[in-house]
């Protein structure tokens, strides 16, 4: 399993800057000093939620990558948020969730909270008291956002939310909660009938079941949450009333996409890097694996998928950063992400024949892991009709138009005069 840091591949250079590159080498090396050692544990204890990394993560002020500095964050914009992402998937991808999780909700704030509400939660993200999760998939909708049933009801100056949420990242760790629930009669228009709330997390009412492991990721907490005519003020939504369906669509597309297209990236690279030293260190017919031409195939293949999802990953977000349409992109770098990885951990463990079906083999976790990048921020079958909609110039709503260039990371030109 890749620990040791490495310094980023010459084909990424057009779209990192020299302070990407000290981001690069400081997630390389926090994961090799405080993420390696502790992955085996979290490993071998998936019901148990992995605390201290989410408490080490939030000191460095990485779940405030994307925040201004007016608010405390690091204000570094999208590819150093890719680059952290990346680079601590590569060593765990249940760690690297909790990171992505937590951003989320965060570009939510971004996007569509009011002065004063930024004000009141970047801070504390920023300063890492705070983790936050998206609170949007329900037991009986899944992730069709139109079949949430979920309901808030205004009663004077607060609203009162009942529901059920599931799949939650960050369930157990968030300190607040961006929920989103109906807020209008069954029937009326889906682009009309929802809001977005924040709930903190020990609002009365609110309950979070225990832990349950998944198939991989394990020490990442995605739960389920309870809410029981929970009050919160009217000052906690976020956006207006009704545009829930923008919220939760804009953060899955500006964020939810190009955060699992990274994690996925890392995962590949493990993947990768863990198959090639399998087989040149395994000797056959006077030689090592690594040098019989059917295996070398294989590989190839592994390699070229890896460099196309490195790409894809790091030159969507590099448009968003500065401000141009690129949803597609974004989509795009998810859909294929997962599915390359896919492919190559299902040759790897093939490639490695009975080895790859020990237990505490690091491969295993890679392949379980890697299945944890498909369902969120909508499967491929969703990402293929958004692509398909783009394809007919019928993808009209460009969020990375219309809200990424209000706070686009546009880099200054070194050689300007």
């Amino acid at each position: 399993m890749p620990a040791t840091p490495t310094t980023p591949p010459p084909a990424l250079r057009p779209y990192l800057t020299a302070r990407h590159e000290l981001l690069w080498d400081e997630a390389d090396g926090f994961a090799a000093d405080h993420i390696a050692p502790r992955a085996a544990r979290m490993e071998a204890a998936p019901g148990r939620v992995e605390r201290k990394v989410a408490d080490l993560m939030a000191a460095r002020g990485w779940f405030a990558v994307t925040v201004p500095s007016v608010f405390g964050g690091l204000g570094a914009g999208h590819v150093a948020k890719t680059v952290l992402i990346h680079r601590i998937a590569r060593v765990s991808a249940a760690a690297a969730a909790m990171l992505q999780a937590t951003l989320i909700p965060v570009g939510a704030l971004l996007h569509f909270a009011t002065h004063e509400q930024k004000c009141r939660w970047l801070p504390q993200v920023a300063d890492g008291s705070l983790l936050l999760s998206i609170a949007v998939t329900e037991p009986n909708a899944g992730g069709h956002i139109g079949g949430i049933e979920t309901t808030a009801e205004h009663a004077g100056n607060h609203w009162v939310i009942t529901g059920s949420k599931v799949h939650i990242g960050n369930s157990h760790l968030a300190g607040a909660h961006l929920v989103l629930a109906r807020t209008a009669e069954a029937g009326e228009r889906t682009s009309q009938a929802l809001t977005a709330f924040m709930v903190e997390s020990d609002r009365h009412g609110l309950s979070v079941a225990d832990h349950r492991p998944g198939l991989g990721l394990h020490g990442f907490s995605a739960g389920r949450l309870d809410l029981d005519q929970v009050r919160v003020p009217a000052d906690n939504v976020i956006g207006e009333v009704g545009q829930g369906l923008s919220v939760a669509q804009s953060s899955s597309i500006l964020y939810g996409r190009p955060n699992l297209a990274a994690v996925s990236l890392g995962i590949h690279e493990a993947i990768v890097a863990t198959t090639t030293a399998r087989l040149k260190a395994r000797p056959r017919y006077r030689s090592t694996l690594s040098d019989l031409p059917v295996l070398r195939d294989r590989v190839g293949d592994m390699e070229a998928r890896l460099r196309a999802g490195r790409i894809l990953a790091y030159q969507s977000v590099h448009l968003l950063d500065l401000g141009l349409s690129c949803d597609a992109d974004l989509i795009n770098a998810k859909y294929l992400g997962h599915q390359w990885a896919m492919t190559s951990a299902q040759d790897s463990m093939e490639l490695h024949g009975a080895q790859a079906l020990d237990r505490d083999y690091v491969l295993q976790r890679l392949w379980r892991d890697i299945q944890h990048t498909y369902p969120p921020a909508g499967t491929g079958e969703v990402q293929r009709i958004r692509l398909a909609d783009a394809a007919f110039d019928e993808d009209h709503i460009q969020w990375s138009e219309r809200l990424a260039a209000e706070t686009a990371w546009v880099q200054p030109d070194p050689t300007a005069a």
